[in-house]
């Protein structure tokens, strides 16, 4: 499969205006790891190998270990790996992400608002659109992950 177009080229303007939102989401205060965490189970969704790539290796080089990596697909069989606000947020992102499917439920909000206050919530809530969106620019137009780079 090859590079559709280089959108980073084509729209620096829009690619910079998403850089402004990733870097919102970076000085919000939620912990780096709980949202590469959100981040990759989002990409997993929505099967974006450019994503899956490059939130595993920042995930790495943040000292999560590869037991943990390999379970965040089926985090709720995950036991202690993963933390209260781990399993919220990816609880939040599956939802948030199926959006048509889900309906973002009640249910699911008021699990997410037992552990995060507004703010974070909404700031997570940010963070799992922003993630769709790369998502979406990564896939359509055929971002090649760096692991296919290296071979």
């Amino acid at each position: 499969m090859s590079k559709r177009l280089n959108y980073s080229e084509i729209a620096p303007e829009g690619v910079k205006a998403l850089g402004g939102v990733y870097g919102y989401v970076m000085q919000s205060g939620l912990s780096p790891v709980l949202v590469d965490l959100v981040y990759l189970r989002v990409s997993q969704i929505n099967n974006c190998a450019y994503c899956l790539d490059m939130h595993t290796r920042d995930l790495i080089k943040k000292g999560v270990s590869v037991e943990k990596l390999a379970l965040v697909q089926a985090w709720r069989e995950g036991g202690a790996l993963f933390d209260s606000r781990e399993r919220a947020a990816l609880a939040w992102a599956e939802s948030v992400t199926l959006v048509a499917q889900t309906g973002v439920p009640d249910s699911a909000y008021e699990v997410a608002r037992t552990v995060f206050d507004e703010r974070e919530l909404v700031d997570l809530t940010i963070a799992i659109a922003l993630m769709n969106t790369y998502n979406r620019m990564a896939i359509s137009f055929r971002n090649t992950p760096q692991a296919a780079i290296e071979q």
